[in-house]
This record gives C-alpha cells, structure tokens and sequence, in this order.
C-alpha cells in the first residue's frame, strides 16, 4: 500500500514540475489597450483572460490604460509607455479627436493597432486596421433598401457632424437616382428634448424617414417620437445604429410602425449573453438592472483579441518569428515585426461574434454580412440577411419588400468581363507561333494566366482588350484628366484591367484595386561589374587594416608581457654553468630581443632555440600559439578566396552614389510610375535625382525596351521596377541590378470605383498567393519561357571581403586573457619563490620583496647575482 501512495506521489510532482518548466519557459506578449470605457476595458482583459492555455508556449498579457476621449497628450502618454514595455500591438483609442495621432505614432514604431470605432479613413499599407464595419459598404445597403422600398423622399435625421459624415454616401439616393432627401437635425429645445424637431417633421407631407444617431440618445428619440404621433402605421423607419437591437423596443411594437434596423450579431445568443454577465460581474454592476445585452463595440474588442490571439499563435509556431522589443518615443527606432502582424491580420479570415471578418489593403473591414431586422408585434425579428459581398438580401420573412432582381445581380458567377491590357514582357504578349489565333488564343504571358487562375476559381468568363496606345495610366494635371488603362476603366471601356499597373494613391482617387497580386520596388538597371587587375599587395588583402593593427599590437603586447613575465618568474633565472652546483650570478633567457625573436617565430610558424621554463611564460605561450593557430588559418583560408574569386567593382553602389556622380546619365520611364514616385518623394536624394530627369529629358525613354538598349550600349542607368529588372537580367547577361529596392508597392487589378467585385476577385488572389500558384507562375515567365534560362547557368560568384575585428575579434580576447593570466601567474610565481627563500635564510620578506623588485626595473640587467639574504642585510648594516 504504501510504495503505491509513494509512486503516486512522485508521479504528481513530476507533472507539476513539468508544468512549473513550461511555465517558466512560456513567451509572454504584451498587448496594450487605451480606452475610455469601463465596459470595453474589462472585455478586452476578460477576452484575454479566456485565452490563456498552460499548455500553449506563450501568453498574451493586458496592459491596458483609461485615457480621456479628448486628451491627445494623455493618450500619447499611454502609447509611450506601451511601447516602453514591449507591446505587440495597441487596442484603441476608440476617440475620433485621438485616434488619428495615435495612429500616426504606431505607424511610425510599426505597432500594430486594432481599432473598433467608425473611421473614414486608414492610411494605404500601414500597420492598422479597423474592425469596424466599413460605412461605405453598410450605407450601400440603405441606398438598395431605399431603392427596393420606392421611396421617393426620405427624411434624414441625423445627431451631428459625426451622424452626417456617416450617411454622406447617401446623397447618391439624389445624385444617381433622382430621390428627394431633407436633412434634419436633432437639436434639443428649450426643454431639452427633440420633440420639437419631431413636431416639425410630423407635419411634413413625407412618411419615410431614415434615422442615423448615437445609441446613447436613440431610446429617447423613439420616445418622443413616440409622444409625437410619428411611430404609427402613417410612417416608416430605417434605424441606421447598428446596436439598434439591444434596445428594449416593447413599448413600440404595438403601433404599427414599420421599422426596419441592421445589426452584426444576435445580442441574445447564449455565448454573448454569458460574456456580458462576466463583464458586468467584474465591474460589479447591478444584477437586479435587466438581462444584459452586449454593444458592437463590445463584440468587437472581443473578436479583435480573438483574432489578435490566432496570429500571435501562428507565428510563434516559427523560430524567431515575433520578438516584444522595448521602443522610445524619442528616438526614430521601430518594430520589425509589425508589418508582419499587420499584413497577417489583413491577409487572412476569422470567425468572431461579429461572423466573417476579413479586411482589405487599406485596413478596412470588408466582405461581411448584415442581419436586417424589423419590430413586429412579435418583437424584434430577423427578416433577412445581406451579403457586402455579393449585393444580395436573403429574405427569410416576408416582412421586407421583396428586391428588385436586377439590383441583386452583382454575383461574379458567370458574368463575362472585358479585361484591358498592354503588350508589355512577360504581363501580356503575343504568341510567337505561325498559325492563325482569334480572340483570347492570340495573348500569353504572366498576366493572362493570372485571370486564367482567377476564371477557374470564379467560373465568369472574359474577353482581352488591348490598350493601343500602350499606357497603364497617367494623370494629367493641366488637363485633369486620365489616359491608358485607367481612362478606359473610367469610361466604362473595360471592366478590369491587368498588366503591370502599380497601385498608387493617386490611381486609386479614380479606380479601384484588387489586393496586390505581385510586390516589387524600384531598383537601378545597369551594365555587370568588371573585374578589378590584381594589386601588387594582394598579400595584405585577407585581413583589414584593423586586424593588421591589432595583429601588431599584440605581437608588440605579447612580447613585452613574456619579458615582464621571464623577469618577474624565479625559474626563468637559470644557472650559466650547469657544473657548478653554487653559482655566483644567474642569467635569464628572455631579454628583450629574445622575448620579441621568440613571439615572431612561434608567429611564422619557424619557433626559436628559446624554451619557457615557468608556468607562466609556457600559459602564454600556449595561448599566443593558439592564437597564431586560428590567425594563420583564417589568413590561409581567405587568401586562397582572394586568389581564386574576381574583384568586381561598379562605379556606384546606391541611388546616392548615383546622385552625386556626373559621369553616369542616368533616366526612367517618362510619365511612369517610377518617374512619380521620384516627383512625390520628400528624401532629398529622390528630389535631386527627379530634378536630373527634369533637367535632362533626353534621358528618359518611352519604353522599358529602350532604357534596356541604352543600358547596354550607353554609360547610363536605368531606373526600372525590380521585377522587370529581373526579367531583364534572365535575358541580357551582361546586365545586372545596382543596390536595393527604394520602395515597395505592388501590382493590382483595377476596376471601376465601388465596383462589387473588388472583395471576391481580391480574396481569390490572396488565395492564389497562399497555395503558391502566382509563385509557379513567375517561374514559368521569368526563369522558363522566352529564353528565360539563357543567364541562370553563369552563376555569379560573389566578392570576397577582407576579415575584419568582427570575424577575428574573439581570439584576440583569448590571446589577452591568456597574456593577463601569465603575467598574475608569474607575480605569484615570483611571490610566492621570495617567501620561501625568505623563510630558508630567515630573513624579512619585506626586504627581500623590495630588493628583487629594485633589481626588477633594472630592464638592461640580465644577469643576477646569487647571494643569501642575511649576508645582503649585514652588508646594509
């Protein structure tokens, strides 16, 4: 019985101390969180709460602040103090008057920040996201309701300019379609109460009437509109407020009011019910206060910890993947792994309280669904369900009118497009062949095969079209108007476009784009290095100067050590004459020339005729041959590297060196992109390199085969996209790119602004990305086809670099810490051979240390002569 007890025992501390050990070895993320809410600061801490699992390798940890809805400073204070600590990433502030400076400071330290309030806006390829529902997509919805219900005039209630911002995309109920609107707004009276602008719409000939105000004042708005005569059967609601349902809307129901509202999620359901009873157990809130029903706001600070939580876990699963890091809010450093978190939170899909979430480029919540509801006499129902995506309402009661077909036929299936291009390698060419092709047949090449890929998924069909002037897309500022690709998109030409057209702020004013289906950056084309003639001195050219500095110096240190330390040790002083068993002097080996001969040979390898004697002077030798062991080896190794492997030398190695030369021209492609980027870049480098352009418009081309020309036969550089410098370079094998990417950008599918295809077309090429299809397919064009394996065979060799303190600097340490230990040892050796002396002829230490000192700095002296202590002190005396 009892070694059971015992096993049983030691089996349960054994899990305990394995779990006490995954404990201590768990990475820890801290998340940082500004709000001015109780309710969202105590979700946000509960959602993280929930997350944790012992037996996951990390943890998620809160650090949340309250901060004032109108204090920038103090919320600045929050974030530096954040970032201070380590965050991840930064939740808040839900402020329109903060959120856009913070958002400028997590920008700049590459912090991730999750927002959940009403935005108009998110700076394109930034580190935030917003989890809010797009109000550009959620008022499409009320524009097609409006439209299905045949309204002609629509009163608009709206709070404040906050309200009026949100509903703006309705004016195009009046622009496109000819629809009256009246805009009111609900201002108190001298009572304080709205009752007077209801009285005012109450006498209007119009019964539709579109609401749009805080969630705060909606409850008493529908009570004194209540009060006024509006909610009965002579009037019809659209509630705008997407919280709309946690309302007790009981005394309503009853009047026969058409109301009809939209909300994310079911406040009712049994998995939001419990949290919100968590929440408002933690604030101690009153239980006696009514069955609790939680806000979108709310959810949404669930759903984004969720989703912030499912990144972190897939990234960790990589080595080094993500790494807290302490930042100052002085100092111009920043995070290198929030862009990567970002693009992970915008290139994927989650599941939440709120359903679908899915973000697009810019950091916006896209491709989500709608629950339409309406009060009946039954209470609050859902009557259907609309699809940001497709434009389609399921109707799942008929309590809704039934839409229009034609306004719900925005599903891609099936739809046939004409997709414009531009017969520019490899995006879109010709094929080379002899026979006769029609249509779609006549056209190859990277571009095509992506809408190829895209067609199988999607299942539409689609016709090229050919942009004859052979322009992606340029603004004119003079005449404010657009040309190629863009113009034809813009005037209803094409519905799409694909080619190599990269998506900027300014094209993306007038069109729309898909995510980016290819990433690139500007880099200089120009002709392959030359190899240097070897130099007379290429002997020296394995170490840098540095080392050959310090090489001297410890050669120099070294020998002066062994001398001190030959001096210092009483068994490097030896007897002349081995015969006489009681010589009168000694002698020491290591004079100051020898101690410099014996370091040189041990140094070339050759050694000497001199041999250490003492434990300290053969520990440094040891570690001074250790260290002639390793510089010789690496000196060898590198040397041979230098004789076998060319010297290749350009005139410039960046866009700087590029810039401050003048022998080299250097151009781009004319009314390009790239010539833009230089134009809108505040780098002074850029500036002065567009200024050179300006200056010498003879150096621009109009097409990237004649900057390819001119490379080649011209002194001239050629500023180019990577990836065609990287086509180019798999064909022409005398050229070669020059430094790193300037920028970074990518290339998209344009279409028509608001077009309803943008979601589904950008989630399928994000899904092409991630099965690796676009990869296969830049192999095929760039390395394989149209003589794409003509340069991969010459592999170019890469430059061999002289060895710096860096690569050696850790055996001169060992050599100096073996020096210092030889030098301490022959101190004590010298010590320790006088107190013995001392005590055999009975004589003071104190005399015998100082006169053996006396004779140490004697440096000329290398003979010292034998006699006993007591005869040396009756001499004195």
């Amino acid at each position: 019985m009892l070694p059971s007890i015992i096993k049983v025992w030691i089996v349960g501390w054994c899990q305990i101390s394995v779990c006490l050990a995954s404990v201590y070895q768990r990475r820890e993320y801290r998340i940082g969180g500004l709000f001015n809410d109780p309710v969202h600061q105590a979700a946000f801490e509960l959602a993280l709460m929930e997350k944790e699992d012992w037996e996951q390798p990390f943890q998620l940890m809160a650090d949340s602040f309250n901060v004032s809805l109108y204090s920038s400073l103090e919320s600045r204070r929050a974030v530096c103090a954040l970032i201070k600590r380590g965050v991840v990433g930064i939740f808040g502030p839900s402020s329109h008057f903060t959120s856009n400076y913070i958002q400028s400071m997590c920008d700049s330290k590459e912090i991730p920040q999750i927002e959940t309030h009403y935005a108009t806006k998110i700076y394109r390829n930034r580190c935030s996201v917003n989890l809010h529902p797009y109000t550009e997509e959620i008022a499409q919805f009320f524009v097609h309701l409006i439209r299905s219900y045949n309204w002609e005039n629509v009163i608009i209630l709206f709070e404040d300019d906050e309200s009026l911002r949100r509903i703006a995309p309705l004016l195009r109920l009046n622009i496109d379609y000819g629809i009256n609107l009246v805009f009111r707004q609900l201002e108190l009276d001298s009572s304080g109460s709205y009752r007077e602008v209801l009285t005012s719409i109450k006498k209007m000939p119009d019964a539709h009437i579109l609401l749009e105000c805080s969630i705060d004042i909606l409850e008493d708005v529908l009570k004194q509109a209540q009060q006024v005569a509006l909610l009965s059967d002579n009037y019809k609601f659209i509630i705008t407020n997407l919280d709309f349902g946690i309302l007790d809307l009981e005394p309503f129901q009853y009047g026969g009011t058409n109301i009809t509202g939209i909300r994310m999620f079911d406040p009712l359901d049994e998995t939001v019910v419990a949290f919100q009873r968590q929440i408002q157990k933690t604030l101690q809130t009153d239980e006696n206060a009514g069955e609790p029903k939680m806000r979108l706001s709310t959810a949404l600070v669930i759903d984004g910890v969720n989703m912030f939580h499912q990144v972190i876990k897939e990234l960790d699963s990589f080595p080094s993947a993500v790494e807290a890091q302490s930042l100052d809010c002085q100092d111009t450093q920043a995070w290198k792994f929030g862009y990567t978190i970002a693009n992970q939170i915008k290139g994927k899909e989650f599941m939440g309280i709120t359903k679908r979430i899915l973000f697009d480029f810019e950091g916006f919540r896209r491709d989500f669904k709608l629950e339409v509801i309406s009060l009946t006499n039954e209470g609050l129902i859902k009557v259907g369900q609309w699809d940001t995506t497709t434009k389609q309402l399921t109707v799942e009661r008929q309590h809704v009118p039934s839409l229009d077909a034609t306004e719900t036929e925005f599903n891609i299936f099936n739809r046939t497009f004409s997709i414009a291009i531009v017969l520019t390698a490899p995006y879109a060419m010709l094929k080379e062949t002899t026979d006769q092709l029609t249509g779609n047949d006549r056209f190859e090449g990277f571009c095509i095969d992506v809408i190829e890929e895209l067609s199988a998924i999607l299942k539409f069909n689609y016709t090229f079209v050919v942009q004859h002037d052979g322009k992606n897309g340029n603004f004119n500022r003079s005449t404010n108007q657009w040309d190629g690709v863009i113009r034809a998109i813009i005037d209803k030409k094409a519905d799409l476009a694909i080619t190599d057209l990269t998506i900027t702020s300014e094209r993306e004013n007038a069109v729309d784009f898909t995510m980016p289906f290819m990433n690139l950056g500007i880099r200089i084309l120009y002709r392959k290095p030359e190899p240097v003639p070897p130099s007379l001195f290429m002997f020296t050219s394995p170490f840098s100067t540095g080392v050959w500095l310090m090489l001297g110096v410890a050669y120099i240190l070294v020998s002066i050590f062994i001398f001190i330390m030959g001096r210092l040790s009483p068994s490097e002083w030896n007897n002349p004459f081995p015969c006489i068993e009681e010589p009168e002097y000694l002698v020491n080996q290591f004079s100051i020339r020898n101690s410099l001969w014996y370091t040189i040979g041990g140094l070339l390898q050759q050694g000497s005729e001199l041999a250490p004697i003492s434990i300290s002077t053969r520990t440094a030798s040891g570690f001074w041959w250790f260290f002639v062991l390793i510089i010789v080896a690496s000196y060898t190794a590198n040397l041979a590297a230098f004789l076998t492997v060319e010297t290749l030398v350009t005139p410039f190695k960046n866009i700087d060196e590029l810039a401050r030369q003048t022998e080299i021209k250097y151009g781009a492609k004319k009314l390009g992109a790239t010539e833009n980027f230089f134009r809108d870049s505040n780098i002074s480098t850029h500036q002065r390199v567009y200024t050179y352009m300006k200056q010498h418009p003879g150096y621009m081309v109009m097409e990237n085969e004649e900057g390819v020309r001119r490379v080649e036969a011209e002194n001239y550089a050629y500023l180019m996209e990577s990836t065609s410098i990287e086509y180019v370079t798999q064909r022409h094998c005398s050229l070669s790119h020059v430094g790193g990417l300037l920028d970074d950008k990518g290339y998209g599918i344009a279409m028509e602004k608001n077009s309803p295809y943008r979601n589904e077309l950008s989630s399928k090429v994000i899904k092409l990305q991630e099965t690796g299809v676009l990869n296969q397919l830049k192999d095929k064009w760039w390395k394989e086809k149209r003589g794409g394996s003509t340069c991969s065979a010459k592999s170019e060799e890469s430059e061999a670099e002289a060895l710096d303190l860096q690569n050696v600097g850790g055996v001169f340490l060992v050599l100096f810490l073996g020096a210092f230990l030889g030098f301490l040892g022959s101190f004590l050796e010298m010590i320790f051979g006088m107190y013995r002396k001392c005590r055999r002829e009975d004589a003071s230490f104190a005399n015998c240390l100082k006169k053996e000192l006396r004779f140490f700095v004697k440096f000329k002296e290398t003979v010292k002569n034998v006699q006993t202590l007591e005869s040396d002190e009756k001499a004195q005396m």
